[in-house]
């Protein structure tokens, strides 16, 4: 049975993006079937892996809007073993779109019920923000996987995120939980990712996952490349580090 999982975080900068393309890569390299929905308008989960974002003749967003179903939007045989439903700048316009849509916040549900069942896992790369797409990827999703960058302000502004995941949780996906907390751009040696490490600790207990994703040049330069770090560096220590944690979901969540 397939498991739906949101990337999300509305703070920007913290690798949800780059966590959502490698770890597609990483759990594809581990023989599972993986779907990758790109509903972030900046489209950067497409271009990291291989897709043209402005080349597109239609996107996620025809989906949401009911003019095209997502079996005939997404893109597969990609060289990273995964296939992606992808998006662009025509997101933008999803609030507005979707206003006078019947159930705007299940119009991702409604349309993967159709192709999650050939995936063994869906990952959705949700926007940076707390709108009606990240709603919407919310409703469809088992699980909320939420990367985390150890500084200072890590923990500021996710109780709006829990709320709405709790929110979401009380009235449409009862089913709806917190799969892990991913801490990105990880350096052990500094006192401050120490000081944040023990604040993630009792705060999310055992949410809190084993795996951590390192500050890497490869990991960095990889997107430029339209390819995820494991295939673009796959010996580095990013692309390590997103295996571990593919493994460490698999057993967690019994992908």
């Amino acid at each position: 049975m397939s498991q739906i999982i949101a990337l999300t975080n509305q703070k920007g900068g913290v690798g949800k993006t780059t966590s959502a393309v490698n770890l597609a890569a990483s759990l594809a390299a581990l023989d599972r079937r993986v779907l990758l929905v790109d509903l972030d308008p900046q489209g950067h989960a497409s271009m990291g892996s291989g897709i043209d974002k402005h080349a597109l003749e239609a996107s996620v967003l025809d989906v949401l809007v009911g003019d095209a179903q997502a079996k005939d939007i997404i893109v597969s045989k990609l060289p990273a073993g995964f296939d992606v439903l992808p998006g662009n700048g025509d997101l933008t316009a999803a609030e507005v779109e979707l206003l006078d849509a019947e159930h705007p916040q299940s119009r991702l549900s409604f349309a993967l019920k159709g192709v999650a069942a050939n995936y063994d896992v869906v990952l959705i790369d949700c926007p940076p923000s707390l709108n009606m797409l990240t709603v919407n990827a919310l409703t469809a999703a088992d699980g909320v996987l939420i990367p985390l960058q150890c500084e200072f302000y890590a923990l500021e502004g996710l109780s709006a995120l829990l709320d709405t995941v709790e929110q979401i949780k009380e009235s449409v996906n009862p089913q709806l939980a917190v799969s892990g907390i991913l801490r990105t751009m990880y350096d052990k040696r500094t006192s401050l990712t120490r000081e944040v490490d023990k604040q993630l600790r009792d705060y999310f207990g055992d949410a809190l996952l084993k795996a951590t994703i390192p500050r890497n040049i490869k990991v960095a330069e990889a997107p430029s490349h339209g390819m995820p770090v494991t295939k673009y560096a796959r010996l580095s220590r990013g692309s390590q580090a997103y295996r571990v944690l593919a493994k460490e979901l698999i057993k967690r969540l019994s992908l």
